[in-house]
């Protein structure tokens, strides 16, 4: 039995363990109001589907990736990086925003003024979603704070169709370089595997067939070629990989790339000038062994090692 000066040994919290307690991203601390710490990077949950075109289910994707990310929480220097990155960047998860359900408008203008309010405090945002959408109106919070930018986009569609709603997870980025937010010129699409318009379409692309044949580093080298020194916002939908290695997505399609690639081709970013990124399009009612939610959070705590590396000077 515990008693006296022990009982606070009941109450400490173990990382290593993979189960119990509230999730949040990689154990780190819950602030509901992150204007109020201070911090690195704010992770913010984005559950929100209505944009979709296909199978609903990603505004689940939040939870499930937290969920995932305690089987990542365990190890204190992230394989094969060569810091801990708990000692070099503070990360808070501020939850989830809320908003009223079915309220596309409600939603947009939300997000866009809770990501505005963080940056404005010199904090980074690491976003999840949700589906694709969600990366609009972050872009032009983002855009508010480091002027146009460049996109790098993991993913099977361009999402660059013009005969959506003003809500469709297939329209952002032909709605961002049109709004200023974005060069397509300095921005590249990596995965790419469904149909386009070619023609005036202005982005770099690495399709499916050439992201499988290209090695990591060569494709990591056109992208750091692309972009050059402009400010760069990075957002990857979960389809990019394969349905093999992530079948809980509303859109999968075949002939995607591997997890082992993605994760090798992130990490020879390297300096890339990273000042925003998010992961959309998990929906984890699809995929029952949950490895789609674990490549999702393991690609985001990617992410934030090379904000790290980049803006840490390490």
């Amino acid at each position: 039995m515990y008693k006296g000066n022990e009982m606070h040994t009941v109450f400490e919290k173990d990382n290593c363990m993979l189960f119990g307690n509230a999730m949040t991203f990689m154990r780190r601390p819950l602030v509901l109001n992150p204007l109020t710490v201070e911090a690195d990077v704010v992770v913010l949950g984005l559950p929100y589907d209505m944009a979709t075109s296909g199978r609903s289910g990603a505004r689940m994707g939040p939870d499930a990736m937290r969920k995932a990310s305690t089987n990542l929480a365990w190890e204190d220097t992230r394989y094969p990086w060569q810091f801990a990155l708990n000692e070099h960047c503070n990360v808070v998860d501020a939850g989830d925003l809320t908003y009223m359900s079915g309220d596309s408008s409600e939603f947009t203008e939300k997000v866009e003024a809770a990501a505005t309010s963080i940056l404005e405090q010199g904090k980074s945002m690491l976003s999840f979603g949700g589906d694709h959408f969600v990366t609009l109106p972050l872009l032009r919070a983002h855009a508010k704070k480091f002027g146009k930018m460049a996109l790098v986009h993991f993913d099977a569609h361009t999402d660059t169709y013009s005969n959506g709603s003003a809500y469709d997870h297939g329209t952002m980025f032909y709605h961002a370089p049109n709004e200023g937010l974005i060069d397509k010129h300095r921005s590249v699409q990596v995965g790419i595997r469904t149909n386009y318009t070619e023609a005036d379409h202005g982005f770099t692309v690495i399709d499916g067939q050439q992201g499988n044949e290209l090695s990591a580093s060569k494709i990591a080298e056109i992208i750091t070629n692309t972009v050059g020194d402009l400010p760069v916002y990075l957002t990857f939908d979960i389809d990019a990989l394969d349905p093999a290695f992530a079948p809980g997505t509303g859109t999968p399609v075949c002939g995607g790339l591997t997890t082992d690639k993605v994760l090798n081709i992130l990490r020879a970013l390297k300096g890339l000038n990273l000042v925003g990124m998010d992961v959309v399009e998990v929906a984890p009612a699809y995929d029952s062994s949950e490895v789609t939610a674990l490549a999702g959070a393991s690609i985001a705590l990617e992410l934030l090692h090379l904000w790290t590396y980049k803006h840490k000077t390490i």
